[in-house]
């Protein structure tokens, strides 16, 4: 049996590749501290130890420094998450036997290939596609499920909504699961408990404080028919979720309780040990924190500009280019719509009262075909009922014009870049 050694990984992260590895039949040890840690290896004489670093590689240095003259020990291969270094760091550490570096967050899958690779074993990954985000604000976790359910993903969210609430000292949260682009059927019954399940493992979750937007009547009859899921709402339309749990005060308006509540994350301070994207994920770019493997070549954005208004169009093509996006401009839905594909676009703004084909047409239709690219909805039109109609079809964002370059920018980053 293979044997692994985890050194002073925070609870959410030790538990979480506890639970990953005992399903492989990877025995596994965990010490904290550099005495116990080193008492246990060279005890133990793992295949593999994982470092999790919380400030800064120097504090393991003497640690590192021992098992490199340990002559039993030397050869013992490291994987470290840790936060980010410089490559130059990164290349000193070979001679301690660090194979990899992650930077914290890991991507999880990234991760486990590494693992398997050092350990000659194949972990059994679900690769049902599924996007899996979470944000917080104020005292409202956010969890969104697009595209499909993937049984990782619904594990590891256990470990971290418990690491966010513990970040932010959250004793009594209230959870919004938004999964209205899914349709599901029996089939999916085991994934729904397990997602579930694993949302209220944690004490502090009550079931009355969870509400579940879902379009999906199988959902709502799982639900109703698990006793131990007594409490949990299912609603369908954004607005019964901001009568339920967004508290607004007497002058706010709808579209501020949007964009700063529900849109808005507050969770800047702390991204947690490991991302709840993986880099196999639909448009994931970057070398997934992992130094030392080869990164791809880094492309360009190309962003669909649909808007009938042309001055409007230009502004955002010259504010795009400012980070050298490539965009498309569209003065029509049906002009968007007839090239329009799940390839081709990293990002949608769109306005919604064009002639013809509306932008909410348009929402409705991407809507119904599954669609994962994000869209930011831009227009003049600042009614309620325009913006929660939209964000029930599936924008990420409604923006109302006209606004700073720099802030459309910043919205479009922080929606790529999972924050919303």
């Amino acid at each position: 049996m293979k044997q692994v050694l985890i050194i002073d990984a925070s609870p959410m992260f030790r538990e979480f590749l506890k639970e990953k590895l005992a399903a492989e039949n990877v025995s596994v040890e965990t010490a904290q501290g550099h005495r116990d840690a080193f008492t246990k290896l060279i005890s133990q004489l793992p295949d593999l130890l994982i470092l999790d670093i919380e400030n800064s590689v120097d504090d393991m240095m003497d640690f590192l420094d021992k098992k490199r003259l340990d002559p039993n020990a030397v050869h013992i291969p490291i994987i470290i998450s840790g936060p980010e270094v410089s490559k130059e760091k990164v290349a000193s550490l070979t001679q301690y036997g660090v194979i990899k570096y992650f930077t914290k967050p890991i991507k999880f899958d990234l991760f486990f290939e590494s693992i398997g690779r050092i350990l000659k074993l194949s972990f059994s990954m679900d690769t049902t596609p599924c996007v899996l985000e979470i944000h917080l604000n104020k005292n409202i976790i956010f969890i969104e499920i697009a595209q499909g359910m993937n049984r990782e993903k619904m594990s590891l969210l256990k470990y971290k909504l418990t690491e966010f609430m513990d970040n932010h000292r959250l004793d009594n949260p209230k959870v919004i699961i938004m999964m209205t682009g899914l349709s599901l059927s029996f089939v999916d019954g085991a994934n729904l408990e397990l997602l579930f399940d694993n949302v209220l493992a944690d004490k502090r979750i009550d079931r009355k404080n969870v509400k579940v937007l879902s379009l999906d009547s199988f959902t709502k009859e799982l639900i109703a028919g698990h006793p131990e899921y007594h409490g949990i709402e299912v609603v369908t339309n954004l607005s019964q979720v901001l009568n339920d749990v967004v508290e607004a005060g007497p002058t706010s308006s709808i579209q501020e309780l949007i964009s700063d509540q529900i849109l808005t994350s507050t969770n800047d301070s702390n991204d947690g040990s490991v991302e709840m994207r993986f880099y196999s994920d639909s448009g994931t770019a970057g070398d997934g924190g992992e130094m030392n493997a080869m990164a791809p070549g880094q492309i360009p954005l190309k962003i669909a500009i649909v808007d009938d208004d042309a001055v409007v169009r230009q502004v955002m093509q010259a504010t795009f280019g400012a980070i050298k996006a490539q965009c498309d401009l569209f003065a029509s839905g049906s002009e968007f719509l007839q090239k329009f594909n799940s390839n081709t676009y990293n990002l949608v703004i769109l306005d919604v009262f064009m002639p013809g084909i509306s932008g909410f047409d348009i929402l409705k239709i991407l809507h119904d075909r599954n669609n994962t690219v994000p869209i930011i909805v831009y227009s003049q039109a600042a009614q309620r009922e325009a913006i929660i109609q939209s964000l029930s079809l599936g924008a990420k964002t409604y923006l109302v014009k006209p606004q700073k370059g720099e802030v459309i920018i910043q919205k479009a980053l922080e929606i790529l870049n999972g924050k919303i």
